[in-house]
């Protein structure tokens, strides 16, 4: 009985000492260290997702010519005074639908239009040297069943305009492609450039490259290229 009770009073003893420690009878309230605060990492500022594209169309493309008229009315636009390069007409070996999309996605007071045509991801150039003379475009791979003879030979259908359908706009390129939303393209392919010069598609088409960069956006920023489109 005398060792239980030895045992007992350890065990109290054990259990008031550390009390008294923490300011009861006897004991000593001593401060602890003021907790240092832990640095917290800035919030990074949330990439926008709406953005306002007028200032992509607002773009100079050659002087006096912003990407509005570039693409309304939809046509092939050629000055015969200047020289023959993208957008001044098209040669074959002009990567037209880089450098077009450049200009609707890329500031250009930061970016090269052909920033996205410099790319390495499509060939630099054709697989085989075009012809000097119509009709221009390298002979084909392989060894396919060739007419013999000059383009005198060549046999071009006559049929009137009106036994022809439309069926892909291939004025400016891409802007059919990208541009026209889906419920919206056989109307538009059915349309006529005349038509597109009364605005008619300008709306469809501010619609569509505002989808284009809402979601494209932070793809752009990731890739430390400035977007033409001001947060909406």
């Amino acid at each position: 009985m005398r060792r239980f009770r030895s045992q007992i009073s350890a065990l109290v003893l054990a259990l008031v000492l550390p009390l008294a420690g923490c300011g009861g009878e006897g004991g000593t309230l001593t401060p602890g260290p003021t907790p240092t605060p832990t640095p917290t990492s800035p919030t990074p500022t949330p990439t926008p997702t709406s953005f306002n594209v007028q200032p992509c169309l607002d773009q100079i493309v050659t002087p006096g010519n912003s990407v509005t008229a570039l693409i309304v009315p939809d046509t092939v636009k050629l000055d015969l005074s200047q020289p023959p390069n993208f957008p001044n007409g098209r040669r074959l070996q002009d990567q037209v639908v880089d450098v077009t999309l450049s200009f609707l996605l890329l500031d250009m007071r930061r970016h090269n239009p052909r920033t996205l045509a410099d790319l390495p991801l499509n060939p630099g150039r054709n697989d085989a040297t075009f012809l000097t003379e119509f009709p221009y475009l390298a002979p084909p791979l392989g060894k396919p069943p060739i007419a013999s003879g000059s383009a005198a030979n060549y046999n071009f259908r006559t049929d009137p305009d009106s036994a022809f359908i439309s069926v892909d706009r291939m004025g400016m390129p891409a802007i059919a492609t990208a541009l026209i939303g889906t419920s919206a393209k056989n109307p538009y392919n059915d349309s006529s450039p005349s038509e597109d010069a009364t605005g008619r598609w300008v709306a469809e088409m501010k619609t569509t490259l505002t989808g284009l960069h809402n979601i494209l956006g932070d793809d752009l920023a990731r890739l430390s290229l400035v977007s033409c489109a001001t947060p909406a």
